[in-house]
C-alpha cells in the first residue's frame, strides 16, 4: 500500500482535510492529543528531516507557511505547538515528514 500520507496526498485514504494547496495537504489526526490536532505533510515524499538536503528548502520553508496558515484558520489567537517527529525514537510512527500543529489549551513544558 505504500506510504499512508502519500495515499492520503493522492486521495486514496479519505482524510478530514483542512487545508490544501499545491505542495501541502493538512489533516486532522487520528489520534490527537489536544483539543486542536492536525498534521502537515508536503505532497512531496520526504521521510525524515534527516533526509533534507539544500534542495528542499523551499518545500519544506511552504510546509511552515501552511502550518501557520492552519493555526489562523482554526483560530489558534493564543499560541500554538509546531512539532517535528525523526526517527523511531522520537516517536515518528509515519515515515513521512509532517508538522503536528497543536492547540487549543495550555501545553506543558518539557512536553516529554
Amino acid at each position: 500500500m505504500g506510504c499512508l500520507f502519500c495515499n492520503m496526498v493522492e486521495k486514496k485514504i479519505p482524510t478530514e482535510i483542512v487545508h490544501e494547496d499545491d505542495h501541502t495537504l493538512a489533516f486532522k489526526d487520528i489520534r490527537p492529543v489536544a483539543p486542536t490536532h492536525v498534521l502537515v505533510v508536503p505532497k512531496k515524499h520526504i521521510a525524515a528531516t534527516r533526509e533534507l538536503g539544500a534542495g528542499d528548502a523551499e518545500e519544506i520553508g511552504r510546509v511552515m507557511v501552511a502550518a501557520a496558515a492552519v493555526a489562523k484558520k482554526l483560530g489558534l489567537e493564543s499560541g500554538y505547538r509546531l512539532v517535528i517527529n525523526d526517527g523511531d525514537d522520537a516517536g515518528q510512527s509515519v515515515h513521512h515528514i509532517h508538522v503536528h500543529v497543536l492547540g487549543g489549551r495550555r501545553l506543558a513544558w518539557p512536553p516529554g
